[in-house]
């Protein structure tokens, strides 16, 4: 599987590998307009602003195997805001994305098992993540990698519908 770090060059293919992610996993979970009027160009501006940025949140980019090169698949991290975790440092996994067209394929496995490697490198103890509480087939796929949900939750508002999000987390030392 290759797996390369992103470059601000690919912020259009980052947008729309994450736009069409969202478009069917949230399908049963978010009102079908908000779904339909999410933007690629709009999410390829801020995936540009964030790949430039001088604290730049580290991107890692997965194409297709053996294909033509096209992103398929991503993953984004950065240090966990206000810390507050022990054992620390704490990495947020902020985004990890591929396009349903991979979905079951390995291509996610192979992200995590690539990026969880990374947060190891980086220097990260731990890790978490956010979830949709109804998002069960992402929370079969972390916990498969070892994520458990630690207790915490969240009410966010996406899309004009209030969503319970779950915080998982996975110590990174064994």
């Amino acid at each position: 599987m290759p797996i390369r770090e992103a470059l601000p060059g690919d912020a259009a293919a980052l947008a729309a590998v994450h736009v069409l992610s969202w478009r069917a996993a949230y399908r049963d979970l978010l009102p079908r307009p908000y779904l339909e009027g999410l933007d690629v160009e709009e999410r390829a501006a801020v995936w540009h602003a964030r790949l430039t940025a001088p604290e730049r949140p580290a991107v890692l980019l997965a194409t297709r195997p053996g294909g033509d090169g096209r992103p398929v698949a991503f993953s984004c991290f950065h240090p966990w805001p206000g810390e507050g975790f022990e054992p620390a440092p704490t990495a947020e996994l902020a985004a990890l994305y591929a396009l349903p067209e991979v979905w079951g394929a390995g291509v996610g496995r192979a992200l995590l098992s690539t990026t969880t490697g990374a947060l190891v490198e980086a220097g990260f103890r731990s890790a978490a993540l956010w979830v949709f509480a109804g998002n069960a087939r992402a929370r079969r796929f972390y916990e498969a990698a070892g994520w458990r949900a630690d207790g915490e939750s969240v009410r966010e508002e996406t899309g004009g519908r209030a969503l319970e999000e779950l915080r998982y987390r996975r110590d990174l030392l064994k």
